[in-house]
């Protein structure tokens, strides 16, 4: 399987849950690293354009193709298990629990998640403590430049 994430290019080189443990995130609280990744690349341009405006985007992106085999072992949360308005912005703190305890209890590399962004597409969400981790390589980092049609004016 093939999933896809959008990173400055200082980081580009390597998968580290690093960034999401120090800001925390919609699914991960501060200090807990959690890598996230898209289902397609789309989702994954997506996923960072709703931070941005043409004025603070910055122009040093690549968009990073991560393979994981098909045999590492993949937790999904259905869109009905998780609570009203988890998809909201800001993001409620309930949220960061999910991936916490998927950290924690370290059963699978990989969590499932809906977007919040774009409905019916998914995150994958990638813990790098788990063993199956060192199986997952990154296959190419390209610049991707995005197209400006899609900010406003900041």
């Amino acid at each position: 399987m093939e999933v896809f994430r959008l990173s400055r290019a200082v980081y580009a080189h390597t998968l580290s849950g690093k960034g999401a443990a120090i800001r925390g995130a919609r699914w991960n609280s501060k200090g807990i690293e959690l890598i996230y990744t898209a289902c397609n690349r789309s989702l994954a341009m997506a996923e960072v354009a709703v931070h941005f405006t043409l004025a603070t985007l910055p122009g040093d992106y690549r968009m990073i193709t991560v393979y994981v085999p098909e045999d590492i072992a993949m937790k999904e949360i259905p869109e009905t298990d998780l609570p009203d308005e988890w998809n909201i912005f800001p993001h409620p703190l309930c949220t960061q629990q999910y991936g916490n305890d998927f950290v924690s209890e370290n059963k699978f590399c990989l969590l499932k998640i809906p977007s919040a962004v774009t409905k019916g597409d998914y995150n994958i969400l990638i813990n790098p403590s788990h063993g199956d981790f060192s199986r997952i390589k990154i296959l190419e980092s390209v610049d991707f430049p995005f197209d400006r049609r899609i900010f406003k004016p900041g």
